[in-house]
């Protein structure tokens, strides 16, 4: 049984079998956890996304519209699967922080992006 070619074919054996094993546990899991089935095609999940999508910037434009102090007109917001990305400018520098804020405060939302700028006055 001290044959060094046995102990590595054994070895590869065994790695490749609990590879194997694993790496479908892993993908039951996922598609468990995500509520997918193999019934659920791929386009049906894109929509359910987009929708979902929609829904969450609808929900940040609300939040931003209950602050006055906060002009949203030139703000744009772009969510995929929770995570936000804010561009476009603002009037005042502590609107950055405070739009950040709010932002993150809405259900739904797991990461912002701000691409904010202030706007500038023009010189005359």
């Amino acid at each position: 049984m001290n044959n060094p070619m046995l102990h590595k074919t054994l070895l590869i054996m065994l790695t490749s079998v609990v590879s194997i094993s694993v790496w479908s546990q892993t993908t039951e899991n996922r598609d468990i956890a995500t509520g997918q089935t193999e019934s659920t095609s791929p386009k049906q999940i894109t929509r359910s996304d987009r929708r979902a999508d929609r829904a969450l910037k609808r929900s940040i434009y609300k939040a931003l519209a209950k602050y006055t102090e906060i002009d949203a007109g030139n703000i744009s917001v772009v969510a995929k699967n929770g995570v936000v990305t804010l561009g476009g400018i603002v009037r005042d520098p502590d609107q950055i922080g405070a739009v950040e804020r709010v932002v993150k405060s809405v259900q739904g939302v797991l990461a912002v992006t701000n691409k904010l700028a202030v706007q500038r006055p023009f010189e005359e």
